[in-house]
């Protein structure tokens, strides 16, 4: 089993955007220190939610400030950004960092950033398909050309090319965010891990994997892909002495972050869309994910993998806001409820 840390970079009330930056980059390096496997990192634009814009960017940061850890983006959205652009960002990394990046893509929203960028809202309904294949092919092909209804270009070569890389490994791994059967069968068809979201439990998830696999034999996967994908479960976890004590941490900061960061979403076509209530929420995070004492945090995370067939984790550590009470929950998450893992 591997667990890592997930990174928001949430903005919580009353502090400011470089404060949340500051603690989502000590984060990462404490993560390091308590010897976490990896460290994954949310993107997200314009809204408090969460302040990074391109976690991309802040995984070249932390892969030059870390020596052991992986560094993966969880997610880079992918109708915001070229493909190609994304493609050349992540074989860097993959090179420099001796295989240590994992890309994360998603679909996104239908959010405002999409006319911000420029790619309107047809790269989010129907154009992620052409963008993720353009993306893989980057990745695992000497040269490139295009002819979608997004993407046209001549052929070009590679550079760098991933699978130079001193480490062995041929590309960067590509991770896909799925939070609906098509997203899955796209990821299984493609052979592609899942990240699965915090807010799905682990019945569902459980369904999805088994989704994934049935469509990944259709496709013509292999029993021993099909055996090796390392699906990626995201959750919360809150570590205290008693469970009342590590539940009452994040009911008393996670709503009011929610709360703004949630209502800051902006559609692109002025759809409607619902929020969810920020203390139901948090309460519901609290009964899926690892909240509470070591031990119960270890059970938590094992009946979870028994239940899914997932190994592995990326969980929210951040959730009480304080830079200080983070890095003790990282550290004790590294300390107290690892080794009871294995």
């Amino acid at each position: 089993m591997r667990v890592g840390s997930f990174v928001l970079a949430a903005q919580f009330p009353g502090q400011g955007q470089g404060e949340a930056l500051h603690r989502a980059v000590r984060s990462a390096e404490v993560s390091e220190e308590a010897g976490l496997d990896s460290v994954w990192l949310a993107e997200h634009h314009f809204v408090p939610y969460g302040t990074c814009p391109s976690a991309i960017t802040l995984a070249a940061l932390l892969l030059g400030r870390t020596r052991r850890i992986r560094v993966g983006t969880a997610v880079s959205v992918l109708p915001t950004v070229h493909p190609v652009a994304l493609g050349e960002q992540a074989a860097l990394l993959h090179l420099t960092s001796g295989g240590r990046f994992s890309l994360g893509v998603g679909r996104g929203g239908p959010w405002v950033d999409l006319e911000v960028f420029g790619s309107g809202l047809a790269a989010y309904e129907s154009g992620f398909p052409e963008s993720l294949d353009l993306l893989l092919r980057w990745l695992r092909e000497p040269s490139v050309a295009a002819s979608g209804e997004r993407f046209s270009f001549r052929e070009v070569p590679v550079v760098p090319r991933p699978s130079e890389a001193l480490s062995g490994a041929p590309g960067p791994e590509v991770v896909l965010a799925c939070t609906s059967p098509r997203s899955v069968r796209a990821a299984a068809e493609r052979g592609l891990p899942m990240l699965l979201g915090m807010h799905v439990g682990d019945e569902e998830k459980a369904e999805m994997v088994a989704l994934w696999r049935e469509h990944a034999r259709a496709a013509g996967r292999t029993p021993d892909e099909i055996r090796a994908a390392a699906h990626v479960s995201a959750g919360v976890c809150q570590i205290a002495d008693r469970r009342t004590d590590a539940a009452e941490t994040l009911l008393k900061a996670m709503p009011g972050w929610l709360r703004q960061g949630l209502q800051a979403h902006v559609t692109v076509d002025g759809r409607h869309r619902a929020m969810r209530d920020p203390v139901a929420y948090t309460e519901l995070l609290c009964g899926l994910h690892p909240v509470g004492t070591p031990r119960l945090c270890a059970d938590r995370l094992a009946a979870t993998s028994e239940r899914t067939g997932i190994t592995r984790f990326a969980l929210l550590v951040e959730g009480s806001g304080d830079l200080a009470a983070t890095e003790e929950n990282v550290r004790r998450l590294g300390a107290e409820v690892l080794p009871h893992l294995g």
